[in-house]
């Protein structure tokens, strides 16, 4: 049988265990904003040349 992990490789494990769907998610929720953004630009620039037109 093998050794107990250390505390110290405990910790390094779950906090390496722990990134992986932090980055994950983090990239998911920063594309779906990007997203939203280049989606609602036109919208925006509309109204904007409306608002200047007045």
């Amino acid at each position: 049988m093998g050794e107990e992990p250390t505390w110290a490789e405990l910790l390094l494990n779950f906090a390496l265990i722990a990134a992986v769907p932090m980055v994950i998610g983090g990239a998911l929720i920063v594309s779906l904003v990007g997203l939203t953004v280049w989606g609602t630009a036109p919208l925006r620039r509309r109204r904007r040349s409306r608002a200047a037109d007045r």
